[in-house]
């Protein structure tokens, strides 16, 4: 049953009906606790691609408008990005509770937690975006966590390298610098908002982090070794900017993995 709601929230188009499904798998952590999984299923091909509002319009990367805080304008539509990127984080963990087979009961336990997690965020967002007179659709977005996904759809030892430690860990590094443009901006609340998403976050990359080690672990894998080959394999996108030592290693980071991705950035 938990993973059937997991595939039906991912499959949801509509932003407010996915996050009232999402809150819902609340409900069945507790009997999967108790209880036994389940045989997982697997998404069909079209199947993959996860539900989205018809309002959003997806662009690529670089046909996304640069987003000046000067304006009501300008923050709504840093707003709407960090808005956009919560909703893919809801579908990429619902994504990883459906598609992946075989994984200890705390792997989905753990995944579904996040995906509360990412609806929570999302809604709180949402509702600021609301308060400001705008909505999640009224900014173009890019779909480029999404599109790792599909790359890593079918190895969870690669969704966990490419996905939680290597794009979602970045929001750890930009997260202190985009609050402090917000208070400056006078966009409080929306800081304060980023507050809860940045504690949260960092237990989420420490989820992807310790199932990262745990996949290695079981194939015999060497995790630093690994994650170097995956990098290119993958056209990982390379690191630009500074990055939160402090957040990183708490979210189970070591040096020797970050010295891998400068090392692989600087190339």
């Amino acid at each position: 049953m938990l993973q059937r709601l997991a595939f039906e929230t991912l499959c949801e188009s509509s932003a407010e009906e996915k996050v009232r499904l999402t809150f819902s798998l609340q409900g069945y952590i507790e009997q999967l606790q108790a209880g036994e999984l389940e045989e997982l299923f697997q998404l069909s091909l079209e199947e993959e691609c996860p539900g989205l509002p018809s309002s959003v319009i997806l662009v690529s990367p670089d046909q996304v408008p640069r987003r000046r805080l000067g304006s009501l304008h300008g923050c709504a539509a840093m707003l709407h990005a960090v808005a956009h990127i919560e909703f893919n984080a809801i579908n990429l963990a619902l994504d990883v509770v459906c598609r992946f087979a075989g994984m200890p009961k705390a792997f989905y336990l753990d995944w579904c937690r996040v995906a509360v997690e990412e609806a929570y965020h999302f809604s709180l967002v949402s509702d600021r975006l609301a308060e400001l007179g705008f909505n999640y659709g009224d900014f173009p977005a890019h779909h480029g966590l999404w599109e790792m996904a599909l790359k890593t759809k079918s190895d969870p030892l690669a969704r966990m390298a490419m996905v939680p430690r290597l794009l979602e860990a970045r929001g750890l590094d930009v997260t202190p610098g985009l609050q402090a443009r917000m208070l400056a901006a006078g966009e409080k609340k929306g800081a304060g908002i980023l507050d809860i998403i940045f504690r949260d976050e960092v237990g989420h990359v420490r989820v992807g982090n310790y199932w990262f080690r745990w996949l290695c672990k079981s194939r015999g894998l060497d995790p630093l070794e690994i994650f170097r080959v995956y990098l290119p394999l993958y056209s990982a996108p390379k690191h630009r900017g500074e990055m939160n030592l402090e957040a990183r290693l708490s979210a189970g980071f070591d040096q020797d993995d970050i010295n891998v991705l400068l090392a692989y950035s600087n190339a």
